[in-house]
């Protein structure tokens, strides 16, 4: 059980981006800013978490790149708009991190905790046990468990996921829904 009242900002927000913040393509990747479409509330859900979390980190597979599909020059441009939108709207993203490896057994890819540690080396002030992931699949979860952080499973994608999965603390429908809880 997440301890919702213990929230400050002291704690740390990990942000899967495909499904959570955006719309995913089916069967396919986001290559360009033009496919980036952000789900409606998402922009005002950062401004909240903001607020409440000291750092808001994106932990992101990547295969596109890796498979040669997405550029690495394109994937930076969304990025670097997907944050500059997100600020304009009164959130922030401290850093994102993202894993073009096609092995599965990278260190970096999701669910493998990778990312996470990357994160903690870049602001050290990162307590996995004050630290929350937020994901649309199951993968997701397992990263947030291998990590040693709670989990907020988010639907969008993924609505036969059965959400009384041990690896799921907490399922809201949406990033929007989940900035709501924080703020009852």
């Amino acid at each position: 059980m997440i301890p919702f009242s213990q929230i400050d900002n002291s704690w740390t927000l990990f942000l899967d981006r495909d499904g959570v913040i955006n719309h995913e393509k089916h069967m396919d990747y986001i290559h360009q800013w033009d496919e980036f479409a952000f789900y409606d509330g998402v922009k005002e859900a950062i401004a909240v978490f903001a607020q409440k979390f000291n750092r808001i980190v994106i932990v992101t597979n990547q295969k596109g790149v890796g498979k040669g599909l997405t550029k690495i020059e394109d994937l930076e441009e969304i990025h670097f708009k997907m944050r500059s939108e997100i600020e304009a709207a009164g959130g922030k993203i401290d850093a994102v991190f993202f894993c073009p490896d096609l092995n599965e057994d990278s260190p970096n890819r999701k669910p493998n905790p990778g990312m996470g540690h990357q994160a903690k080396r870049l602001f050290s002030e990162i307590d996995f046990d004050k630290s929350i992931m937020v994901g649309n699949t199951l993968s997701d979860m397992e990263f947030g468990r291998n990590l040693g952080v709670y989990t907020v499973f988010l639907p969008t994608t993924r609505p036969e996921v059965q959400h009384d999965d041990p690896r799921i603390d907490c399922v809201c429908e949406s990033l929007l829904a989940f900035s709501q809880l924080l703020q009852s």
